[in-house]
């Protein structure tokens, strides 16, 4: 302890004056009994108590004043704690208004914008389920056959016992089509009542509307969680309907079942970016955990190729517990979670045998095996933790696949045996003819993405941003590997200054996702849609995340500027300035889609249709285009010989004879077909026969051609040779009346866009 000069000079005289005391007592002590009765120590003790006495007073007064300024200080915190937990309230409670009002806006953009193409609260009923286009008839017909019964348990069995829609089949047409979203819409709307509130078709769209904003929604706030500002998620929202063309289609098919299962996909990401944060407390960790799970569930019961999408999702966690990027309690925990899903929609989807030879089954398996061989795979230097890492690499892989083989011969799985024909195909692996392969090979979907998408991100700044963010976060996952490879420790002490971005696993497990995704839309242009919503989200957390900037100037080693204030300030500024920019550049032309009247009125359909009901009998069986007998079924109710949700053999191949119309067969062949499958009528398209589509080789007839032999491509050369073949186009020669096609058929109605033709049961032959 210091002391004071004036207390020095004190401590001095009191010190004089004990060590005089004996001095006094040995000259006195023959005065008097009392003097000697006063020995030597005692003296000296009173002194040191003295002494001591007057140290513990200091002593107090030091450490009350120093209590004091501890109260002043502690005051001083609290209040500081208290005005940061207000203002954390404070953005928490702005966020969550603005991400909730933010997909409020879009499911009313969204209810606009289709009411001013369809017209839909001006049509009759027959119009509005036209407007339903391409394979989504079909799942609004199941959804009101749905309420067509008389109760909810008569309704989900004529959906498992279904002999109405296929002509000589009875489906499970919950099993076969994946109907869940359309059972929960059904049961949805009869236990709440809404009969008399509100009608079927606007409660159905509703629903799907409702899950959009719920989309919208949960991509804001997982760019929140990343960033740790809404300001993210704002920006967010912008790109996402700045470039909703790439990000949806939603707004012209929308009982797709993507527009059911992916904000259920948005929910399980978010939760899963909140559970992987390594500040996050175990209450947060708990919820995140619970709302994976719900949403993987729903998202495997929305969607019959979810479990593809999972796949790729856990390869991305995969990665990140190879690089020791994450805890490995925490990847048991996620690969553990989906495989209960799994098994709770093995047996939901009446043992639905795609979930059990599901690639996402396997490679959990595959991972859990080569771990457990593999103790110490995280353990040694670099270049042993290199080569451990390969060879768990090559040990998953082999394991997966050939687990993957064995489940497939077990379970005699085949419903997706045409999938992969169609990647062989895809990637030059085979050549084939089949029918079937070659017509989803020419889907625009499974074609490789235009060169106008890439121009219109590009033109809204999402492309040039997204590959930036990618670029910094590839880099810095790399310096910190290498760091843990090496054993090198890691500076980062969580503060802002001192954050590295590759050090936190939700981050690059993002990075991960987009990079795998972004691939896989590289090849398939429909994957796009899930794609884009998460690239939306990634950049605008990169651009609005100070430690994305600090990182930068960690490399850039700036000096002149203090970086933690500059980072703080561009990752605001430069969000703004793009939102700005992009508000004025593009919300004119969002605003002019709302107010211009559209209109979709297809005449000839609706008179088709209106003919079938009035004409033809109730148990009257159609043939025609899959796309068209989606409609037909719809529409009028009558059964159809096939229809487009087809993933079984028996429906691929009855696709591919009804098709035969369009082919240079005989008349008996075609009246031989359709017998087989008792058909009362054919409809024949004008906008099929005639095709004169720009794309060689993809026209229904060219493909009718090549898998028939009727039409050859010599590899290398444009010319085209054609083989020898009896018979004309079946579609043009019918057209002529002649026999013997008047002989097979006679036409009972047509307009400009289709042909009716009703297949005699007798057959007179007249020349």
């Amino acid at each position: 302890r210091f002391y004071s000069v004036g207390e020095m000079t004190e401590l001095r005289k009191r010190t004089q004056k004990c060590l005089e005391g004996p001095t006094i007592q040995e000259d006195t002590k023959t005065e008097g009994a009392d003097a000697e009765s006063i020995p030597k120590d005692e003296g000296e003790q009173i002194c040191s108590d003295e002494i001591i006495s007057t140290e513990e007073e200091k002593e107090e007064a030091h450490t009350e004043q120093t209590t004091l300024k501890d109260r002043i200080v502690g005051v001083g915190s609290k209040d500081a704690k208290s005005k940061s937990a207000v203002h954390q309230w404070v953005k928490i409670f702005f966020g969550s208004w603005a991400a909730i009002a933010s997909g409020m806006l879009y499911a009313v953009y969204l209810s606009t914008f289709h009411e001013r193409k369809f017209w839909f609260s001006s049509r009759q009923d027959l119009e509005r389920e036209i407007s339903f286009q391409e394979d989504s008839g079909l799942y609004y017909y199941y959804y009101k056959k749905m309420l067509q019964a008389t109760s909810i348990q008569e309704g989900l069995f004529e959906l498992t016992h279904d002999n109405k829609t296929l002509s000589l089949r009875t489906l499970n047409s919950v099993q076969q089509i994946n109907l869940y979203p359309e059972v929960f819409a059904g049961i949805l709307y009869r236990i709440t009542g809404s009969q008399e509130a509100i009608e079927p078709v606007y409660f159905y769209i509703g629903i799907i509307f409702g899950l959009q904003a719920v989309y919208v929604t949960a991509l804001y706030v997982t760019s929140w969680i990343l960033s740790g500002t809404w300001m993210a998620g704002m920006l967010t929202v912008v790109w996402y309907i700045i470039n909703r063309i790439d990000t949806t289609r939603v707004e012209y098919t929308i009982p797709l079942r993507e527009n059911w299962a992916l904000p259920y996909f948005a929910l399980q990401v978010g939760a899963l970016t909140g559970y992987m944060k390594t500040n996050v407390n175990s209450t947060m960790e708990i919820f995140s955990y619970l709302l994976m799970c719900a949403s993987t569930f729903a998202f495997i019961m929305m969607w019959e190729i979810s479990h593809y999408v999972l796949f790729v999702q856990a390869f991305s966690v995969f990665l990140l517990d190879c690089l020791d990027l994450i805890q490995s309690r925490r990847v048991a925990d996620v690969y553990r979670m989906y495989l209960v899903c799994l098994a709770l929609g093995y047996f939901i989807q009446f043992r639905n045998s795609a979930l059990l030879a599901s690639p996402l089954l396997s490679f959990i398996c595959g991972s859990h095996l080569a771990k457990y061989i593999q103790q110490n795979l995280k353990k040694g230097h670099f270049v042993a933790r290199l080569m451990k890492l390969l060879l768990h690499f090559y040990l998953v892989f082999t394991v997966s696949v050939t687990l993957n083989l064995v489940i497939k011969k077990m379970v005699s799985q085949e419903e997706n045996e045409h999938i992969f024909k169609f990647f062989e195909a895809k990637f030059d692996l085979n050549t084939t003819r089949d029918f079937n392969t070659n017509l989803l090979l020419c889907q625009e979907t499974f074609q490789t993405p235009s060169q106008e998408f890439f121009i219109r991100l590009t033109q809204t700044c999402l492309l040039p941003f997204c590959m930036s963010v990618l670029l910094i976060c590839f880099f810095s996952t790399l310096e910190v590997v290498s760091r843990k490879f090496r054993d090198i420790p890691q500076k980062s002490d969580g503060s802002l200054e001192n954050m590295v971005i590759g050090e936190r696993p939700e981050v690059v497990y993002h990075m991960f996702h987009m990079v795998l995704f972004g691939s896989l839309a590289l090849m398939f242009q429909g994957l796009k849609y899930l794609w884009t919503p998460y690239a939306c989200m990634f950049t605008a957390f990169g651009v609005c995340s100070p430690e994305m900037w600090m990182t930068v100037f960690k490399w850039l080693r700036l000096r002149t500027v203090p970086p933690v204030l500059l980072a703080v300030m561009l990752s605001t500024a430069v969000p703004t300035i793009i939102g700005f920019s992009m508000w004025k550049d593009f919300f004119p032309d969002v605003m002019a889609e709302l107010s211009e009247l559209q209109e979709f009125y297809d005449s000839d359909t609706v008179e088709l249709m209106s003919w079938i009901k009035r004409q033809t009998p109730t148990a009257a069986v159609f043939a025609g285009s899959m796309q068209l007998m989606g409609t037909v079924k719809l529409c009028t109710g009558r059964t159809v010989t096939t229809h487009p949700l087809y993933s079984d053999r028996d429906l691929r191949k009855r696709t591919e004879e009804i098709y035969q119309v369009y082919s240079r067969r005989s008349a008996e062949d075609i009246y031989m077909i359709l017998m087989s499958y008792k058909a009362d009528y054919f409809i024949i398209e004008e906008g099929i026969c005639n095709d004169m589509g720009p794309v060689k080789g993809c026209r229904v007839k060219d493909l009718l051609d090549v898998a028939n032999g009727h039409i050859l491509y010599n590899e290398g050369e444009t010319d085209t040779n054609y083989a020898f073949s009896l018979y004309g186009r079946f579609c043009h020669e019918i057209k002529l009346d002649y026999s013997p096609y008047i002989n097979y058929f006679t036409r009972v109605y047509w307009n400009r866009s289709y042909r009716v033709y009703r297949v005699n049961t007798l057959i007179s032959f007249q020349y």
